[in-house]
């Protein structure tokens, strides 16, 4: 299938996070996509350029106030002098305008940008830097590119893109995402025509940004198989079993889980997105379950992982994967070929009956 890319994802090089109040290393690195990138070009995979496209489908699915909060937030962080008076190059809040801090009033856009960055980000981890915006719209647009790739008729296309964005809801950013790219290419996909799409996430934390922005609408069933919040993991708020209801549905898994309780989650995905009677797919593509990442503790192995693609394939359904999770640079390239490998092998009938 085509791989879509965009040189640009390079201008965000963070080199620190701020977890309780510590820095502390990121390893949302541009060196992540780089090795995916060359593991798909050595087994053949034809590389295609992401093409430029206006805002219109970024600001139906996110709220202006955070798209133009990012697009300037580095420069005017830079104008007011913080980085020389305080140390801090990249931008960060420090305070959050929370339902118990406000009550009943409804949060005004303040002054000082670092008062401004708490009411469009939910966590500290996630920091501006000098090129953060130009990468994370530049992913944007390997998402729409893939997207128009499966408009035009084929049968699936991979975004390749960093900043990761599945985290990221209609209004606020976290988790190390900034924009919402598979949320994105759902939109594309639904302007071109698509009725019902199924949105289903397999990245080991849950999808909340999707879960957030389709909540209403129920033509985007939006389902996510996860390490479960409430053994202490990220999103940490939500992604609990009882929130299923409608159109959305999530699976969390024990910790430890490995390939066997994981598929069946997997499966509990596709199934739902027969039901739903989905016509296309988007899969936002994290490796991050992965026995050897230390950002989960689940224990998928590269079959698991490639089982899982050729179960998502067998939907017969037109698809956009675009990559969220994973941070081991040595397997996050095999991983996602074998996801990819996996899905192509399944048997295939056009008009989305699997064989």
């Amino acid at each position: 299938m085509p791989v879509v890319w965009t040189e640009s994802h390079r201008r965000h090089r963070p080199e620190r996070a701020v977890f309780v109040g510590v820095a502390v290393p990121t390893d949302e690195l541009p060196a992540r996509v780089e090795a995916i990138r060359s593991a798909l070009a050595d087994a053949g995979a034809a590389i295609v350029p992401a093409e430029p496209h206006p805002d219109d489908t970024l600001l139906a699915v996110h709220d202006g106030g955070l798209v133009g909060f990012l697009r300037g937030a580095w420069e005017e962080w830079s104008r007011v002098g913080v980085p020389e008076d305080l140390g801090q190059r990249d931008v960060v809040g420090y305070i959050f305008p929370t339902p118990g801090f406000l009550g009943e009033q409804e949060a005004r856009v303040p002054a000082a940008p670092a008062a401004r960055t708490g009411m469009y980000a939910y966590d500290t981890m996630t920091v501006v830097g000098e090129g953060t915006w130009e990468a994370a719209r530049a992913a944007v647009d390997v998402a729409l590119t893939a997207a128009d790739l499966v408009l035009g008729g084929a049968r699936a296309a991979y975004a390749c893109c960093r900043p990761p964005g599945h985290h990221v809801t209609r209004s606020a950013f976290g988790g190390s995402c900034y924009l919402n790219n598979a949320a994105v290419a759902t939109q594309r996909l639904r302007e071109g025509g698509v009725s019902r799409i199924a949105l289903l996430d397999i990245d080991a934390h849950h999808g909340n940004g999707a879960q957030v922005i389709f909540r209403d609408d129920e033509d985007v069933l939006t389902a996510s198989v996860h390490v479960d919040p409430a053994a202490g993991r990220f999103p940490h708020f939500v992604g609990f079993a009882e929130e299923s209801d409608g159109a959305n549905l999530n699976v969390p898994l024990e910790s430890g889980s490995g390939d066997e309780p994981w598929l069946a989650g997997v499966d509990r995905l596709v199934a739902a997105a027969r039901e739903h009677g989905s016509e296309a797919l988007v899969v936002p593509l994290g490796v991050d379950a992965a026995a050897e990442d230390p950002n989960s503790p689940l224990e998928v192995t590269e079959a698991g992982f490639r089982e899982a693609g050729r179960r998502l394939g067998a939907l017969g359904l037109p698809t956009v994967l675009v990559q969220e999770g994973g941070y081991v640079l040595e397997t996050i390239g095999v991983l996602v070929r074998a996801v990819l490998e996996g899905f192509e092998s399944a048997a295939y009938q056009p008009g989305g009956a699997a064989r």
